[in-house]
């Protein structure tokens, strides 16, 4: 294990609105790790889906974090800043002979996953349909992933394993409007940032594997992970801004982290101010998650 000064994690949420009750049980798990492990936490702008993205919500979700007391080191660092350094890792993996053009549609991958009945869960797999050349004019660029079973130890759920290849099939890391794909450039600014740690929701849990082999194809080092549970809705839906989720209630902030808290199954304290739960909760997360 690396020492207790080298643990870099960070919090990179997406501007597409301001942060939700969701949004703020991996934002502490985040940044409760960083502090218990005397580490850096950093803030990153995931604005690589531009489609998606809300002008200001930036802004806002930086105030967001002020005011809950939750302060990041450095500068932030924003992705549609740093397209330029995508694509010369892309020109790397391409050089390698790893990246292919696919003229495919989802309802081509969807057929075909079906025939073969190889679905499951709402998963078709690429079945590598244009590996040996697309069939038409290429619609996005996918990466070729490898065979086998791949794992890795998740340190809230333990063994995470995978045959990426048969689930999944070939990744797509720039899509059909040119823009890089959110599994490609993660991977980049998690190096290019130092983060030796990464702290976020079980629903990013099916993309750990995928992301770890660009790193490898990349000759980036390993990281650590750590998923935590998410937040459901009253109809049982991940909490999102897609689904309209209300953004945290700042005007009680102790009671806001409270509900966090407990959804990370820790139980309540009563602290007097802010600075006094970050002071707590760090205690009781080392407790329970580092290693001494």
């Amino acid at each position: 294990m690396q020492t207790l000064s080298a643990y870099t994690g960070r919090f990179a949420p997406s501007p597409s609105g301001p942060l939700h009750d969701g949004s703020l049980v991996a934002a502490m798990a985040s940044y409760l790790d960083a502090k218990a492990h005397h580490g850096r936490w950093l803030l990153r702008i995931e604005d690589i889906d531009t489609p998606r993205t809300v002008t200001g919500a930036d802004k806002v979700i930086m105030q967001q974090l002020q005011a809950l007391g939750m302060h990041w080191d450095g500068e932030v660092i924003y992705q549609s800043q740093r397209l330029n350094r995508y694509q010369e890792c892309f020109d790397l993996l391409n050089q390698q002979g790893l990246i292919y053009g696919c003229s495919c549609t989802r309802k081509i991958i969807t057929d075909n996953a079906i025939a073969l009945g190889i679905h499951k869960s709402g998963q078709y797999p690429y079945l590598g349909t244009c590996r040996q050349g697309a069939k038409g004019i290429p619609r996005a660029w996918r990466l070729i992933m490898p065979e086998g079973l791949f794992s890795f130890e998740d340190r809230w759920l333990g063994r995470q394993e995978q045959n990426i290849q048969q689930e999944i099939g070939d990744i797509i890391i720039k899509r059909a409007d040119k823009l890089f794909a959110y599994q490609f450039v993660v991977v980049i600014d998690d190096f290019d940032q130092g983060v030796t740690d990464i702290v976020r929701g079980q629903d990013i849990l099916d993309s750990t594997l995928r992301q770890q082999c660009i790193g490898h194809y990349l000759g980036f080092p390993s990281i650590r992970y750590l998923h935590v549970p998410l937040v459901m809705d009253s109809e049982g839906r991940k909490l999102s801004k897609q689904n309209h989720a209300n953004p945290i209630n700042l005007s009680n902030a102790l009671q806001s982290l409270d509900k966090a808290w407990r959804i990370l199954g820790f139980n309540s304290f009563h602290p007097k101010n802010i600075e006094a739960f970050w002071s707590e909760a760090v205690v009781h997360w080392a407790q329970r998650f580092v290693k001494h």
